[in-house]
């Protein structure tokens, strides 16, 4: 038992039976359990209870055994002056404060059902894909479940996109070109590739984007990767990268991204000069923005590859078989959903009564990942279609299964309360 578990189910009015009484065999009428309270204070504010027909309105504490209300030290906190019933999971001591101030004390041990303690005992303590593996039951996914995530993780997502726009000066295109990168690095890189991107004025990106040489001159300059050149290429970058160096004051700092654990069409210098195409584009943002569908998206991004350059390499100075350097269609869909949904979704939120539906569509429209959570989750049971749903899945594991928090999932909810 934990005192997080008691105030759970408390909250929920999960118990055997309500006939309380207190530890002196009177009757204890629970009328209003209360608000739980998950700052400092009192457990539950604003509760209403019956003692020997006498109704008291007031905060209830809860603990787990009685002597913890002197652990705590609340006999001398006035935040704790207005207790009308202190509710324990053991009463092992007698409180001398409440019994003179006449506060009742409920023992809750025999009112719960030892089935949930079990399950809850195997829940934070088991080591599985997730804590309810053994006891997973796919009917136990609420109505509206995955909807529900989707719209949680844009609101996370659009606060982050929000902090960024008050520190750039609310430039919707600059933060889109920063978030670009980050999602052009994938994992290994994407720190990085938004330094290089932030580390650089969207004015100079604007002046040079029509321009693919200097542009990425610009990128593998910051990248470090132009100091000793290996081949005529690589000098012509070099001179272009001095020149856009002295043109526009750019700093000496070099930011360098990382190839170990990447398979060759991820190297950092693929992504980086995709990018730097990806800008040739006119009007990239409004495109973007205003994509009404899915195909509008595909077509932003279908026809991006690296520079003719990268079509017969993988790294600077080492030939490798022709092979033009498009983006994937696994890709392009990773893009989207880590990217675009999410800014498209914070540049209209204010303005559009129907953009939660509309990125919903684009959701549904996109297939579903394949990774090991979505694979974790198709080991239970569970048919994964699109994008909503593996979105929904991954974000749900991370945030509530990796922490074990499962007295706030709606799927553990239902498990825990069923004996």
């Amino acid at each position: 038992m934990t005192e997080k578990l008691l105030q759970y189910l408390w909250n929920y009015k999960i118990f055997k039976y309500f006939d309380f009484k207190d530890i002196e065999g009177n009757s204890v009428e629970i009328i209003q359990f209360g608000k739980w309270n998950k700052d400092a204070g009192p457990d539950f504010l604003d509760a209403k209870i019956k003692v020997n027909n006498l109704v008291l309105a007031g905060n209830i504490e809860l603990h787990i055994r009685s002597s913890d209300w002197i652990f705590h030290n609340h006999s001398q906190d006035p935040n704790y002056q207005n207790i009308i019933l202190h509710v324990v999971f053991q009463h092992d001591i007698e409180i001398t404060e409440l019994n003179h101030k006449g506060i009742s004390t409920l023992e809750l041990k025999d009112y719960i059902d030892e089935n949930i303690l079990w399950k809850y005992e195997n829940l934070i303590n088991g080591n599985q894909f997730i804590a309810c593996e053994n006891i997973f039951n796919k009917e136990k996914i609420p109505i509206n479940f995955h909807e529900g995530n989707i719209l949680k993780k844009l609101e996370e997502k659009s606060l982050e996109l929000e902090e960024r726009l008050i520190h750039h000066k609310n430039n919707f295109e600059a933060v889109l070109f920063h978030s670009l990168a980050y999602s052009f690095g994938l994992k290994v890189n994407a720190h990085i590739f938004r330094q290089i991107a932030e580390s650089l004025d969207y004015n100079i990106i604007n002046k040079i984007r029509q321009n693919p040489l200097q542009f990425e001159s610009l990128l593998f300059g910051i990248s470090g990767w132009l100091e000793n050149p290996e081949d005529g290429q690589m000098k012509i970058w070099k001179r272009e990268f001095e020149f856009l160096k002295v043109k526009f004051n750019i700093s000496d700092l070099k930011f360098r991204p990382k190839f170990l654990r990447l398979r060759p069409p991820n190297f950092p210098t693929i992504r980086l000069s995709q990018l730097a195409d990806l800008y040739r584009q006119q009007n990239l943002f409004s495109k973007i923005m205003d994509a009404e569908n899915l195909n509008e998206l595909y077509e932003v991004f279908k026809s991006v590859k690296a520079s003719e350059y990268w079509d017969f390499h993988f790294n600077f100075g080492t030939i490798s078989k022709v092979q033009p350097k498009v983006l994937s269609k696994d890709f392009i869909d990773l893009v989207i959903l880590n990217t675009v949904l999410p800014l498209k979704y914070t540049y209209h939120k204010y303005h559009s009564e129907e953009i939660a539906d509309k990125i919903m569509t684009f959701y549904r429209n996109i297939p579903a990942e394949k990774n090991s959570v979505t694979q974790g989750w198709k080991n239970l049971g569970l048919s994964i279609t699109n994008a909503i749903e593996s979105q929904s899945l991954i974000y749900h594991h991370k945030n509530s299964c990796e922490e074990k928090n499962c007295l706030t999932c709606s799927i553990g909810f239902k498990l825990l309360k069923e004996s």
